[in-house]
C-alpha cells in the first residue's frame, strides 16, 4: 500500500480548470487501478497557505524537535515527507505556476525533515519516491525560444530533486489558448496518454 499526496494549486473551481480535468481523470483511472493506495487530497487554497511570517522562519531554523508534529508549520512538511507519491496539480501562470504553490513548497523543504546538510552540501532525503505533475499552458513552452521562459516545471523538478524526488514526469497540454487549437481534443489526449501512465505510477 501506498500513500499518495494529491496537490492542488488552482484559485479555479475544479469543473473551470482544464488542468484539474486532466488531473483529476488521472486521480480517477489511478485509484482504479491501485485501490488499495491512499490518495490524501490537499488543495492549497481550501488550506489558505499562506506566506512564512518572520516569527515561523526563525522557530524552524535548528532540525525539528521530535515532538513537532503537530506544528502548524512543520504537519505539511511532514505529511510531504511520509507520502510515498506525489500527484501535483497547477496551471501555468506568468511563466511559472500560482505563487500559493511556492508558499507550500516553503513550507515542507525543512531540514531535518525532507532535506539535511552534510560537509559535502545538502542532501535530500525523500529517495525512492515518485512524482507527477500535471499543467496547461496558453503557448507552446517546450521548443526553442518559448522553453527558456518555461520555470514551473523546471522549477518544481529542481526542488523535488534537492530533497531526493527524481522520478519526476511532466504531463503538459500546451497552446491552450491559441485559436487553432482543439482544446477538447488536446486535453482527451493527454488524458490518455495519463491513463497509461497510471498503470505503473
Amino acid at each position: 500500500m501506498a500513500t499518495v499526496l494529491y496537490i492542488k494549486a488552482n484559485a479555479k473551481p475544479d469543473h473551470l480548470s482544464r488542468t484539474m480535468r486532466i488531473a483529476n481523470a488521472f486521480v480517477e483511472k489511478y485509484q482504479e487501478l491501485h485501490p488499495e493506495d491512499e490518495i490524501i487530497t490537499l488543495d492549497l487554497y481550501k488550506e489558505k497557505i499562506g506566506f512564512l511570517q518572520e516569527k515561523q522562519v526563525l522557530s524552524h531554523l535548528e532540525p525539528p524537535a521530535p515532538n513537532s508534529q503537530d506544528d502548524p508549520v512543520l504537519r505539511y512538511a511532514y505529511q510531504f515527507r511520509d507520502a510515498d507519491k506525489y500527484i501535483i496539480a497547477a496551471p501555468f501562470w506568468n511563466l511559472s505556476f500560482p505563487a500559493i504553490l511556492k508558499a507550500y513548497i516553503d513550507y515542507v523543504t525543512v531540514v531535518g525533515v525532507t532535506f539535511r546538510y552534510t560537509s559535502q552540501g545538502a542532501v535530500g532525503l525523500l529517495e525512492n519516491k515518485k512524482a507527477v505533475y500535471f499543467v496547461t499552458r496558453g503557448g507552446n513552452y517546450t521548443t526553442p525560444p518559448f522553453n527558456e521562459y518555461e520555470m514551473g516545471e523546471r522549477y518544481l523538478r529542481t526542488i523535488f530533486g534537492f530533497m531526493g524526488i527524481t522520478d519526476f514526469t511532466t504531463f503538459s497540454a500546451d497552446d491552450m489558448d491559441r485559436s487553432a487549437t482543439d482544446v477538447d481534443a488536446v486535453v482527451a489526449q493527454t488524458i490518455a496518454k495519463a491513463n497509461q501512465f497510471a498503470a505503473t505510477f
